[in-house]
Formats: C-alpha cells, structure tokens, sequence
C-alpha cells in the first residue's frame, strides 16, 4: 500500500531545532550515601551464593542492609533481574520509572525503584566492573532498563515456534517454585527487568531496539546494596551473551553467581517502610504466604505458554 506523502510544513527546521527539556530533573532525587556504602563493602562477609544454571533462573533473598553481587563465572552471559519486597510481593522493581529517573542503562549510584504506591528504592549499585564500557560508536551501553525480557508469546508471533526458556518463563517457573504459587498466579508477578550485563540500544535511523555482544567475561560482576528485604530471581538468558539471538538454544550460555554478603562496618540508615494498608482477601492471604515461605513448590498445573520442562 503506497503511504501518502506529507509535505513538511515551513517552519519544520525550526520546529525540528526546538530544544529538549529533561521530564524528572532529579537535583531535588534524595541521594544514596555512597561515601558510608563505599566503605561499607570493604567489610563484606559472604553470607550465601545462589548458581543460576544457563537457561534457567533461581530465586535469592537478600535482608535489608546487605549487599549482593551478580557473577560472570564461566563465559559471556548476560541476565534478566526481577526484584520484589520480599515481605509484600505486590511492591515490585519498577523499570519504566528507574528509566526516568536514570537513564536507559544504569551503574554505581543508580537506584532501583518500586512499584507505586511505595516508589521507593529497592537497591543501589554499588560497584559496577562494567563501568568503564561507556557508550559505544552504535548507542550501546550496559545494564539496561529499556528491554522487557524474552518471552514466549512474543517468539510465537515473530516464529510460530514454541519455546518455554525465554528469561519470562525461567522467571516463572523460579518464582513458582521458591513461593509455592502456581504457574498462572507466578506469572502474573513477573515484571520487567534489569538485563544485567546486556549491552544495547537504539538504531539512530529507526528507533529500534537492538542488541550486541555483551563485553562482559569471567570475574566482573555487578553489586548491589539491598534498601529493603529483597526476593530476587535472575534468568541466565537462553541468548548467552546476546550477539546473535536471545531465544534459542544455539547461543553458547553459561551459569551467573550471585553472592550474598553482609557488611561488619555500619551502612547508612535505610528509608522508612511505607504505611501501606494491608489487603484483605484470599488472593492477599496467598501473597503474604508466599512472601514467608521458602519451601518447594507441590505440583501444580502448566500455564497457557508456560511449561516446567
């Protein structure tokens, strides 16, 4: 179908040269304390490790005040962050907003941010092994919060095909298991992500998002400083280091680390739990047991695209 041609109007340039203002200035953002965090990691105490084998994902949980790091171990690989209050799972990582506040890609200093009402930091970047990448000659950079995460609905309209590792059902099938869910009530709690270690960006000719081989390798890692009780779960996605594609079984993947450490020097005081009412009802009761129990999951039924395999 031939599209219309529009004639630019006569004043385009100039309208074109108007200046861009920034949505959230963020001079008035209330600031970690990264002097007491800096010093703080050098007193860090492993406390617990979680290996997240290559197209699969693992939970972790990670109390108010420690620190976490996310391991390259083996090769290349990148991976797909979700992260939850750990006493109230409806308090999740809200991508969009971190993305307004920092930028499509964040690093040390940055903060992840809740869900509203809460909309509050979840974690802070501590250290970040990556930090010298930059931005490349294509607009890429790493860690971003621009993607949503592989999914299978998404690889069936574009393939036809069916495949149940995409990082939203590995996130799934982990949040299941650690919280005794079902599948359908799991995945509606899988959210954006953090795509740790990725390295992407925006075609300058047509906007699209795009992907490139992450410059990640064996020993970085990035670090976190954990504001309230966190669950995380982290997806070793099934694209390895995403150079080529990102939901297949072709890509060479490997396992990610994460580490749990506790600080012995003191770390700044944390922000104040929001008052939220507590909701009633049989879908709340099932939220705050999921949130206290870390036992397997019973078996249960597969989602509609979801499968435990």
């Amino acid at each position: 179908m031939r599209m219309n041609r529009i004639t630019p109007p006569p004043d385009a340039d100039a309208r074109r040269a108007i200046a861009p203002v920034i949505c959230y200035p963020t001079a008035t953002l209330p600031a970690p304390d990264m002097p007491k965090l800096l010093a703080a990691r050098a007193s860090l105490q492993p406390t617990g490790e979680v290996l997240v084998p290559p197209r699969d994902a693992r939970c972790f949980r990670v109390p108010a005040g420690h620190f976490f790091r996310i391991h390259s171990v083996e090769g290349p690989q990148v991976g797909d962050l979700n992260l939850f209050n750990a006493d109230d799972l409806a308090e999740r990582f809200y991508s969009g907003k971190t993305r307004a506040l920092h930028g499509s890609h964040i690093t040390t200093g940055a903060r992840m941010w809740s869900s509203f009402p809460a909309l509050r930091p979840m974690a802070t970047l501590t250290h970040d092994t990556l930090a010298w990448y930059g931005r490349d000659a294509f607009g890429g950079a790493v860690h971003d919060v621009i993607g949503t995460r592989s999914d299978p609905y998404t690889h069936k309209l574009l393939s036809g095909g069916e495949y149940h590792h995409c990082c939203h059902s590995n996130l799934t099938r982990a949040l299941a298991a650690e919280t005794g869910m079902g599948l359908h009530e799991a995945e509606a709690y899988v959210h954006d992500v953090l795509n740790v270690f990725m390295c992407t960006g925006f075609t300058r000719d047509t906007g699209q998002y795009f992907m490139k081989a992450s410059p990640v390798r064996p020993g970085d890692y990035l670090e976190f400083y954990a504001e309230i009780n966190l669950l995380g779960a982290l997806s070793a996605c099934p694209g390895g280091d995403c150079s080529a594609e990102h939901s297949s079984d072709a890509a060479a993947c490997y396992p990610l680390r994460v580490e749990i450490c506790a600080a012995t020097a003191s770390c700044p005081p944390r922000p104040c739990q929001t008052a939220i009412p507590e909701a009633t009802g049989s879908r709340a009761a099932r939220r705050r047991r999921a949130c206290r129990s870390v036992a397997p999951a019973p078996p249960c039924s597969l989602g509609a695209r979801i499968s435990r395999a």
